[in-house]
This record gives structure tokens, C-alpha cells and sequence, in this order.
């Protein structure tokens, strides 16, 4: 059986990302699942980051009957800003994997598929302590890209990311990339890179079909990270425009995000996060899907799961021009260009009949972005 080595940048419990949906349709596979790490000091900025570090002390989860998920042991600080630190902990990190791959009684031949240029540096550390060539692993290993990590706020050095990121995409066999922006970054140093956005959990979503509405009134709704690169904008000008609506946010806020506008107008409600199983019963109740982010480096090139989702449902979708894989759906969504257009195709929205040709057209083309697809190209593509 084929045997995968995934190092994500999204812990496999409680939310699944694109991560955890491809891993668990590689079902001909077993597969090691290892958390991202937190650094020694992330307990100081948020307490939640302790229970990892005691997580990584602890046995694997048995998450599937193909996946085990490990925690990650803590990292030093700081190494996205300095690369001597970030080899300094893939050295460590290697020590920590060959130890997992000997209880696991696997050998050197397992594909290594990572998340963040980070493990740049750990490809040839991890060679070293297996008694291998790096040139090898590199032959095995796929660099799945879903963001442009160099875009993120925080304490990194967007050149040292850049160049780890180049670093990793030259010398791993496989490069996938969910957004056009990263495609043409990433196929200059690697001719096998290819464009795989994100998809959807169509069978769950889907079925929102089926379900009956169940709040009285209007709902604008929202499901997502609520981030620097959501337009706050949009959501602020829909509510006043719609005061007898109600705009629900579903989703985390990220710290140090300014939602206060937003909170100060009665009609909002910040929902929080709601498990992905009971999403199509909160969609069934919106009238209008929102997809909004604001015209920035780090929105360009996102591919969002819920806009996929949305598309699922079959319910209208408003969304922002950006990102700008939206385009290709502007024959069956209302796009808006900027913020009072945004709130005119909200009503134009609002408006649409049940039996509108949209709404099929909507979720045909959801089916053709649902998970089984996306990793049935990735097989093609990896000869798998």
C-alpha cells in the first residue's frame, strides 16, 4: 500500500480544510497526518496553543482507518523571519519523524506531501537521518501551495518565505497550486506544476436542497474566516441598507481583526464557528450567499471552500471580484465591483425565482469542483 507523509498547516481536528479532504479520499493509501507545530512562545498569545504542546507528547489519533494525526513537537520562534532558525527546527523535526516512521515499521518509501515552505529545510535533514540521498526524497515529495504564505501579517520576513518557498518548489517533484496568482509563480521553477483549486464536500452540501428554510425574514449569510482580507466594507453597507435582514457571519475571527463597525449595528450576528455537518441546514436559511474579501495581495490568491460550497446549495451567490477564480462563474453568480453595487446585486439577488436556470447551473458545476474530483486529477496527474 502507497504510504504518504502529510505535513499540514491545519490541524486535522476540529474543521477540514483542504488538507484533510484530500487525505481522506486517499483511501488506497496509509497516511501519517502531523499537525503544524506552535512555537515555544504561542501560549503567551493564546492559551490554546498549550494544549498542542502537551498534544505532542501524547500517541497518534486514529483520525480514518488510513490516517493516523500526530501533534507536532513545539518549534523555536521566529523562523519565518530568519532561515538559520527554521533549519535549525527541520533539523529537529527530522529526529522526530524518523522516530515516527520506525514505530510505524515504514521504511523509505512513502511519499512526502507538505503545506508550508518551511519544510524546505527538512527534506534534506530527514534524507540525512534516514541514510538517503535528499535528491531521493525530493523525487517523492509534492508541494501542495493554498496560500501565498508570504502575504500573511505577523512576524515574518516575506523574502526568506519567498525564497523558501522557491527553494522547495525547485527541487520537489510535484507542485500543486489552487489559485492562478500561485500557479504563475510557482511553474517558474517547476515545470510540474499544475492548477488544482479548491472543491467542495458536494454530497454534504448538496443536500441543502432537500432541507426546509427554517428562519422567518431575510438572511444574508456568510460563512468563512473573518480576516484582514474580509471586506468589511460590503458587510457593513449591506446592513444599513437592509435593516429589516439580518446578516449572519458563520465562522472564527481572527485576533487583532477589526469588527466593531460591524458589531455596532443590531442587524449583525457573529455566529462562530458550527460544525461542517450541520452547514447545509445554516445556508438553507440564507436567501443570499456572501462571498466578500477586499482587493489585497493575500485575497488574490485564495481559493475559498465556501464559495464552492455555496455553489453547492444551489442558493444565489453576491461575491467581490476577487478572488479571481470567481470570474469563471459570472454566467451563474452576481458580481459586484465595488461596495454600493455590492448592495444593488444583493437585491437583484434576493430576487431571484426558485426555478431560475442559475440555480442548476450552480450546482452542476459544484459537482464538477467536489473533492473526488480534484483528487481523482491529482492521481492523474501523480500516475496514481
Amino acid at each position: 500500500m502507497r504510504k504518504i507523509l502529510c505535513l499540514s498547516t491545519s490541524n486535522y481536528y476540529p474543521f477540514p480544510t483542504r488538507k484533510q479532504n484530500i487525505m481522506n479520499r486517499m483511501t488506497d493509501a496509509e497516511i501519517i497526518y502531523i499537525d503544524p507545530p506552535v512555537t515555544y512562545i504561542a501560549p503567551l498569545k493564546d492559551s490554546a496553543a498549550r494544549s498542542q504542546i502537551y498534544r505532542s507528547k501524547e500517541p497518534y489519533k486514529q483520525a480514518q482507518p488510513h490516517i493516523k494525526v500526530y501533534a507536532q513537537p513545539p518549534v523555536l520562534p521566529f523562523y519565518n523571519k530568519f532561515r538559520a532558525v527554521n533549519r535549525r527546527n527541520q533539523q529537529d523535526f527530522a529526529r522526530y519523524v524518523k522516530r515516527i516512521l520506525k514505530e510505524n515499521k515504514w521504511g523509505n518509501d512513502f511519499w512526502l506531501w507538505v503545506y508550508h515552505p518551511m519544510y524546505c529545510d527538512l527534506v534534506p535533514a530527514l534524507a540525512k537521518e534516514l541514510r538517503m540521498s535528499a535528491k531521493e526524497l525530493w523525487a517523492h515529495t509534492v508541494y501542495d501551495c493554498v496560500d501565498r504564505h508570504s502575504a500573511y501579517p505577523g512576524m515574518i520576513n516575506p523574502a526568506v518565505v519567498d525564497t523558501m518557498e522557491e527553494d522547495l518548489a525547485g527541487d520537489c517533484a510535484f507542485v500543486f497550486a489552487t489559485a492562478q496568482g500561485l500557479y504563475d509563480r510557482l511553474k517558474a521553477f517547476n515545470r510540474n506544476a499544475y492548477l488544482i483549486p479548491n472543491g467542495c464536500n458536494f454530497e454534504l452540501f448538496s443536500k441543502t436542497a432537500s432541507l426546509e428554510k427554517t428562519e422567518k425574514g431575510t438572511v444574508f449569510g456568510f460563512v468563512g474566516v473573518v480576516q484582514e482580507c474580509t471586506d468589511m466594507s460590503c458587510l457593513t453597507a449591506l446592513a444599513k441598507a437592509f435593516p429589516d435582514a439580518k446578516i449572519r457571519i458563520i465562522g472564527k475571527k481572527l485576533p487583532g481583526v477589526d469588527t466593531t463597525g460591524l458589531e455596532a449595528l443590531g442587524n449583525v450576528e457573529f455566529k462562530g464557528l458550527v460544525p461542517q455537518e450541520e452547514l447545509p441546514q445554516y445556508i438553507k436559511d440564507f436567501d443570499v450567499c456572501l462571498n466578500v474579501f477586499a482587493d489585497n495581495d493575500l485575497s488574490k490568491d485564495v481559493s475559498p471552500l465556501k464559495f464552492y460550497e455555496y455553489l453547492a446549495t444551489g442558493k444565489p451567490v453576491v461575491s467581490t471580484p476577487v478572488p479571481l477564480q470567481v470570474l469563471e462563474y459570472d454566467d451563474c453568480i452576481y458580481i459586484a465591483r465595488n461596495t454600493a453595487q455590492f448592495v444593488e446585486k444583493c437585491g437583484q439577488a434576493l430576487l431571484e425565482s426558485p426555478d431560475d436556470p442559475k440555480r442548476a447551473m450552480r450546482i452542476e458545476k459544484a459537482r464538477l469542483c467536489s473533492w473526488d474530483e480534484r483528487v481523482k486529477s491529482m492521481k492523474g496527474i501523480l500516475g496514481w
